[in-house]
């Protein structure tokens, strides 16, 4: 964030004593600034821009600044007062949020998952985090959340890897139910929903799973964190990664035979 700002001050052809004097700042604030000393507010950035005469240059750099304090939380500290509160806590996002679009490489998304695939999963992630087991009521939190699905004033473009529904969160059984789940949701009006098949020649190839909200946040999970980007720059390039991507998919007819084979193939094996 401070080596933008200082090259911001130096295209403008400001020395750091010109740009105090520009904004009625000690010039030492702006040495604190570039140097990542102290963190700059939002009306910093708007003074800083505006002496620099790059007002456009406000809203992404507003945007950088709050995601350096947001953009990584721990799962363990979010984790400690357990799962259920970890659940809750996207309520009021995926409520806000009117379009979806969802890329997942190995796991359902939660929003289609069944109760036992979540708890099957979420079992998982209370003794990897070391975490309150509250698995009763965070399954029940989870699918309380579902319901933003049938809301028809909101959409989701879904893409999921092939691998993702053969990676397994419980046994034979739950995961047949899961993908008569995908089946059923796939039928929504609201919901377009492709499937990137294991061998297909593609334009790009994600290296994390990820959610844009809107075009305003897109959220990554990694095994030990949630990781919030909100900078447009960035935003707009996990667009266009999953535009990209939707090229290599597969849907409707085409992504309802690769579930139905991949249940037949589940059913010999059991």
């Amino acid at each position: 964030m401070g080596i933008r700002l200082r090259d911001l001050r130096m295209d403008a052809g400001l020395t750091g004593r010109e740009l105090a004097a520009a904004t009625g700042w000690h010039f030492t604030r702006v040495s604190k600034l570039e140097h990542g000393v102290q963190a700059p507010t939002d009306q910093d950035i708007r003074t800083w821009c505006t002496a620099c005469n790059v007002p456009e240059q406000i809203p992404d750099l507003i945007a950088q600044a709050r995601a350096v304090s947001s953009m990584y939380v721990e799962w363990r500290r979010q984790a400690r007062a357990g799962m259920k509160q970890m659940m809750l806590s996207t309520v009021p996002l995926y409520e806000r949020t009117k379009r979806f679009r969802i890329y997942e490489l190995n796991v359902i998304p939660g929003l289609f998952q069944t109760a036992d695939y979540t708890r099957a999963m979420l079992a998982v992630w209370i003794e990897f985090l070391d975490t309150h087991d509250d698995l009763d009521a965070a399954v029940a939190a989870k699918m309380a959340r579902q319901a933003v699905v049938y809301d028809s004033t909101k959409t989701f473009a879904v893409l999921l890897e092939e691998a993702s529904l053969r990676t397994w969160s419980g046994g034979a059984e739950t995961m047949l139910a899961q993908l008569d789940r995908l089946l059923s949701v796939m039928t929504l009006p609201n919901v377009s929903l492709g499937i990137v098949p294991s061998l297909i020649e593609r334009q790009a190839v994600g290296s994390a799973g990820f959610w844009i909200f809107d075009d305003k946040l897109v959220g990554l999970e990694t095994p030990t964190a949630k990781i919030e980007v909100t900078q447009p720059q960035e935003i707009a390039l996990y667009a266009r990664t999953f535009e990209q991507m939707t090229h290599a998919a597969v849907y409707g007819r085409d992504a309802r035979a690769i579930i139905i084979n991949l249940q037949a193939e589940i059913d010999r094996r059991n």
